[in-house]
């Protein structure tokens, strides 16, 4: 569990659900964008998604749910989230009930942005302070990024010449 906020770079903030105070203080804090990774019905969850989203728009910030769960999580999903994370706003605060699957969400974004390999990725998840103990996601991340790193530096290469 992400006890506190993990920023991974000055367009996004990772942390744990925030209440309904907290996410009024988002915009006086410079966010503009709060994505959400809980599925509707999770334990401990003090606001839906669809409410939390009305807290949300009512702060004046952009709101985007994308449900994960262990059970859900494919590359479609991620894909999804890499296509809205480049439209929302910034800087933006992704949340889920820890963090992990936020964290682990941002960071396969990242690493496929910046070129790393599964490997790295982990790596400098650990070092920012995420702790997956989960092998399962560990094996999906690492997966991921190996996959679609690859692929993009291909694309990219393919359109350089």
């Amino acid at each position: 569990m992400i006890s506190e906020r993990i920023e991974i770079n000055e367009n996004v903030t990772v942390g744990p659900q925030p209440s309904a105070d907290e996410i009024r203080c988002l915009s006086q804090q410079g966010f503009e964008s709060v994505i959400n990774f809980r599925t509707n019905g999770e334990d401990e969850q003090p606001l839906s998604p669809d409410d939390e989203g009305q807290q949300v728009q009512i702060a004046g910030l952009e709101y985007v749910n994308i449900p994960v769960s262990m059970d859900s999580m494919n590359p479609e999903l991620v894909d999804q989230f890499r296509s809205r994370f480049e439209a929302l706003p910034k800087p933006i605060f992704a949340h889920c009930k820890s963090g992990k699957r936020a964290g682990a969400m941002v960071m396969m974004h990242m690493a496929c942005v910046y070129g790393m390999t599964g490997e790295e990725t982990l790596k400098k998840a650990e070092e920012m302070g995420f702790e997956c103990d989960q092998p399962e996601l560990v094996d999906f991340v690492k997966s991921y990024v190996n996959n679609h790193t690859q692929q993009e530096a291909t694309a990219g290469a393919g359109q350089s010449s």
